[in-house]
Parts: C-alpha cells; structure tokens; sequence
C-alpha cells in the first residue's frame, strides 16, 4: 500500500516556493518527471480563463458541507463533489455518485461509497470550472492519448477550528486515476500544509508551499505519490483554512467497487 509512506506530522516553518514552469514547458515537465507547477496567469493562460471568472468560481467554497466520514474523527474537512465526463472539448456532467477508492490507493477511506455533497449547479455551469475542465482533458490526452476522460471534481476546506486540520489524512497516496490537478484556491491564516510529491520508483521529489490562488500542482497520478502536511493557525486566537479545487481525470471510467 502507499497511504503512509511518508511523514507528515511536521509544521513548516520556512517555507520553499513552488518550482513553477513557463507555460510552454509544462507538459515537457509533466512528460519527465510526473509532475508541474503553473503559476496562477500561466492557469489563466492555458485555459483561457479571467480573472473575473476565478473569483465568481470561488464563491463555491463558502458554502461547502462537513466531510461525514473522516476516520480520524475529525472535523477539519468540508467538501463538495461532481462527476463529469469530458471529451473533445465537451463537458458532460454526470449525475451525483458516490466517490470510491480502493483500500491498495487509500488505507484510511478506501473500500467505502462515500456520498459527499454535491457541487452547486451554478459551479458546474461556471464558465472557469467548465475551461478548467477542457484544458485538463487536453492535459491528459497530451500526456496519454486522447479518449474520454472521467473526471472527479473535490471542492475541499480544511480549517483549524478545532487546533489541527489535515489536508491528507491517508498519507503519502494515489489517487487510481491518470491525472490529478490540485489548484491552491485560498490560504488564510494558517502555518503548514507543504505539498510533497515523490517519484513512485525512486527517492527523487519536490517539497514546497503553494500560496498563490489559482496556482496548481499536476501530477501524474501513475508515476509519483502526494500528500500534504496538516496546518496550524498561524495566530492562535485567529482559526485559519486553506481551500482547494482537486480535478481527477481517469481513462476507461470512472473508480466504483467490484460488482
């Protein structure tokens, strides 16, 4: 199994800057090492979005609902969720499912149908979700031929209300799909959450802070492993979060138990 492989139990107290690419290096760097970082006006580039359009989207995670099945007990995690299907530039959203993993990708939640709030309609017909949605399906068909993609959308908020809040409760991880794409949308108040990716087969990887809204992290979910460090407020009488848009785009359909 790969959940845990890692140590995420340290707060960062320096922190490293996210090793960005230009745009038209990105999918080299995607290509190589199984991973790349784009800064939020590189976002904007590639997938045609505004400015505008980003912070209309990100009213979404105002409203977002509590995580119902966290192991751990805790209660640091609202989300929403959605399916949809995308192919030649078309963005098919699917009714709400349940979202599943297996035990090999996720030792803390796999094995379970976990039914999480659904996006709002208005998010799913945001003009930015749905660009974004386009240009990671070009992403992978560059990465691994085109066909349709099943992509998952997370709509995530981990908060420090009750002291601690992890980002990645089931460790070092995959996700079982072919491309994960985890867009920074707010940090507020907070001390923590370092991103660490590492090559699957080998001790290469990175480590670094996002920080910027709309900066995003793509990875290569067959080739390297993620997770996140748990945040802190960085005052204690000032609860924090940290917000982000987690796409998952799978080849062959979407992960669902064996039937």
């Amino acid at each position: 199994m790969l959940a845990g492989r890692l140590c995420c139990c340290a707060f960062a107290v320096s922190t490293f800057s996210p090793p960005t690419v230009a745009p038209a290096a990105y999918l080299d760097a995607l290509r190589r090492h199984g991973h790349a970082v784009l800064d939020a006006g590189a976002v904007r580039q590639l997938a045609g979005i505004d400015t505008t359009e980003l912070e209309a989207l990100s009213a979404e995670w105002q409203a977002l609902a509590p995580d119902e099945y966290l192991r751990d007990g805790g209660r640091y995690r609202h989300r929403r969720h959605a399916s949809a299907v995308v192919e030649q530039k078309v963005v098919m959203v699917q009714p709400a499912r349940a979202h599943w993993q297996p035990l090999d990708y996720n030792a803390l939640h796999g094995g379970i149908e976990r039914w999480f709030a659904p996006m709002t309609q208005a998010a799913m017909a945001a003009p930015a979700l749905l660009a974004l949605l386009r240009w990671l399906a070009h992403v992978a068909d560059q990465v691994h031929g085109p066909q349709p993609w099943y992509a998952e959308v997370h709509a995530f908020r981990i908060d420090t209300a009750d002291g601690i809040g992890r980002p990645t409760p089931e460790g070092a991880h995959r996700d079982g799909v072919d491309l994960v794409a985890v867009f920074l949308v707010a940090r507020e108040a907070i001390k923590g959450g370092e991103t660490r990716v590492f090559a699957l087969d080998g001790p290469q990887g990175q480590r670094f802070t996002l920080a910027e809204p709309w900066s995003v992290l793509l990875m290569d979910d067959t080739r390297v492993i993620h997770e996140t460090t748990p945040i802190q407020s960085a005052d204690p009488g000032q609860p924090g979060h940290r917000d982000t848009l987690v796409v998952t785009l799978r080849r062959g359909g979407f992960l669902a138990p064996p039937r």
